[in-house]
């Protein structure tokens, strides 16, 4: 069957073209930093978005934590979002592995931190408390695209605070495209950022962190010590390499692609739409219903994520073309006029 997959733009299959260029990549053993097309692929990626150095690595929720592993210590805490992907669907990695303990505080509707929330949950400098060190933003969010004007203000608070500042940025170039801007403009408001090139971009695996030489320093001793070091992983870096040059502008088309969804979909009876954000649809379905709606879309060969909550997410991505984005509307409304 010719599937639609709607759960996630993690799904995509890399193109012929893509597979053609990690077929022909150089490798090396990049644990002895010798892989050339992982190197190229970092010192890319720092250059683009204007940092000393970057680490690739197998995913983006090792490259979170290589992350908060390189800012804090045992007994440090950072400050994040309580619906964020680095405290809630990252498997606590920062506190188990790391001693670090995580400290959630309610976003606003836009996926931002307010920002005197986040003032208030500083600890002060005293032995009783753990030792607030880091704050962690999370663009795009939910498909939410974070303001530029509140990223500026977040880098100028962190400074003030003497906080680091980190983005899980695993669909920066989705902000950046929503936003009309080069990804450095968003990037560069932090010390460090973790890019997903598995996800809208379509490599098959692979995220890259980037930061300062000294902090990515720190993160290339702690992926050793999660288990992380590469071996001959040329050819994936090719793949992420194939991605940035072919895949970023055409983001839009999927946002495109979400919006026309959404239309489809905010016209048919019996499911409510909440909205549209980039590459992502949210709607509601009475939980009477979900078993039958996902049995009723899997024999039209669409696939989406339901569980048992009633808000449901559709993704777009780059193996979704408009025939999908119609076949998609048609079962909904075949499901709900039955």
């Amino acid at each position: 069957m010719d599937w639609i997959d709607l759960r996630s733009d993690t799904v995509t299959q890399p193109t012929a073209a893509m597979r053609a260029a990690m077929h022909t990549a150089a490798v090396g053993d990049d644990v002895y930093g010798e892989d050339p097309t992982v190197n190229r692929l970092q010192q890319r990626l720092a250059d683009d978005l204007g940092f000393e150095a970057g680490l690739f690595v197998p995913s983006g929720t090792q490259s979170n934590l290589l992350a908060l592993l390189a800012h804090c210590e045992r007994g440090d805490e950072y400050i994040v979002g309580m619906d964020a992907h680095t405290y809630k669907f990252e498997g606590g990695g920062a506190a188990v592995l790391g001693s670090i303990q995580p400290q959630p505080i309610v976003q606003a509707d836009d996926g931002s931190l307010p920002l005197e929330r986040v003032a208030a949950a500083i600890k002060p400098v005293d032995p009783h408390f753990a030792r607030t060190r880091l704050l962690a933003l999370e663009n795009t969010w939910h498909g939410r695209v974070l303001p530029l004007d509140y990223l500026r203000q977040a880098r100028a608070f962190s400074r003030t605070h003497g906080l680091g500042l980190h983005l899980d940025g695993a669909r920066l170039f989705n902000a950046a495209i929503a936003c009309n801007v080069p990804a450095r403009e968003i990037a560069q408001q932090f010390d460090t950022v973790s890019i997903c090139l598995s996800k809208g971009l379509g490599a098959p695996v692979g995220s890259v962190l980037v930061g300062s030489a000294a902090l990515i320093g720190k993160a290339r001793r702690w992926r050793k010590v999660c288990g992380g070091g590469w071996r001959q992983a040329g050819m994936l870096a090719a793949g992420c390499l194939h991605a940035l040059d072919h895949h970023v502008a055409r983001l839009a088309d999927d946002h495109a692609r979400a919006a026309q969804l959404a239309d489809g979909l905010g016209k048919i009876d019996g499911l409510i739409l909440l909205g549209q954000h980039t590459n992502m649809v949210f709607i509601d379905v009475s939980a009477e219903h979900l078993r039958a709606l996902d049995t009723h879309l899997r024999a039209a060969g669409i696939r989406i994520s339901i569980g048992y909550l009633p808000t449901l997410r559709l993704v777009t991505h780059l193996d979704v073309d408009d025939a999908g984005i119609e076949r998609t509307v048609a079962a909904f409304a075949d499901f709900f006029t039955r």
